[in-house]
């Protein structure tokens, strides 16, 4: 389980989960850490694409280093797959996930819980969804509270609608759809794989996609909802592709901040 971090100081806390620690950024990292500015590498992007400048190291760097049919997983400092689908109230350290379930032997790949995006409170959409109202009419029920819709609220109007339109002809018709249909998408950013075909045919997909995409959006961008908005793309494209192209099984996922264990 690689473990995404920004501060070296989450080193020992990272350790006592038994995760390989993953640092990014300008953080001074100490050697016991893997870098995503090492090697061939877009750290310098990392701005714009937060985690997935680590995915990216990870398919250039590492992918033909492991072996296939061997579990592979990512999660984050504040977000944590948990060992079981029973909600405890009981240590991070206890919950988080450290062997492989019965379960999964019928699945390829796990991906998170769905986030429900019919929940956003009203007094957020009439702040950042007035406009996104008139591509989307029937967002006035909750229910019909999109992906579309929700993106343009916060990332701007249009701009999942443009970087769909420079997918490769097989997602995308199939994405526009996925992204006008669903009011809810596996969250996290983060998946568990045991296929390297699968990991190397995702990774191929999103990052040819992500480039095209900066021919348009560029990097003069201001705001955190427009900053990061390559990760933002992944992030829903992410279960799109992984429910599309695999046998998934959902997985919780639960927050918790490592930060808060230097307190």
């Amino acid at each position: 389980m690689y473990c995404i971090c920004l501060n070296n100081a989450l080193l020992p806390y990272v350790k006592k989960l038994n995760y390989m620690p993953v640092g990014l950024g300008n953080e001074d990292f100490s050697d016991e850490w893997l870098k995503d500015s090492t090697q061939e590498n877009i750290s310098y992007k990392n701005k714009y694409y937060s985690e997935y400048t680590f995915h990216y190291w990870f398919w250039k760097n590492m992918i033909d280093k492991i072996e296939d049919n061997e579990w592979i997983g990512f999660c984050a400092y504040r977000r944590f797959w948990m060992q079981d689908l029973e909600s405890k109230n009981d240590s991070i350290y206890n919950l988080a996930l450290h062997k492989i379930p019965d379960e999964w032997s019928n699945y390829d790949t796990i991906i998170g819980d769905k986030l429900n995006l019919s929940s956003v409170k009203w007094t957020k959409v009439l702040k950042y969804g007035k406009i996104s109202f008139l591509r989307n009419p029937l967002a006035i029920f909750k229910n019909k509270r999109s992906i579309r819709f929700h993106f343009d609220m916060f990332h701007g109007n249009g701009v999942l609608d443009k970087a769909a339109d420079l997918l490769d002809e097989k997602d995308k018709k199939d994405f526009k759809e996925f992204i006008k249909i669903n009011n809810s998408y596996n969250q996290g950013n983060m998946f568990i794989c045991k296929s390297k075909k699968i990991i190397k045919d995702y990774y191929k997909t999103l990052f040819e996609w992500l480039l095209r995409c900066e021919e348009i959006f560029g990097f003069d961008l201001q705001g955190y909802g427009q900053t990061r908005i390559y990760a933002f793309l992944g992030e829903r494209f992410l279960p799109y592709w992984f429910n599309k192209y695999t046998k998934p099984l959902e997985w919780p996922i639960r927050f918790y901040d490592l930060r808060s264990e230097k307190k």
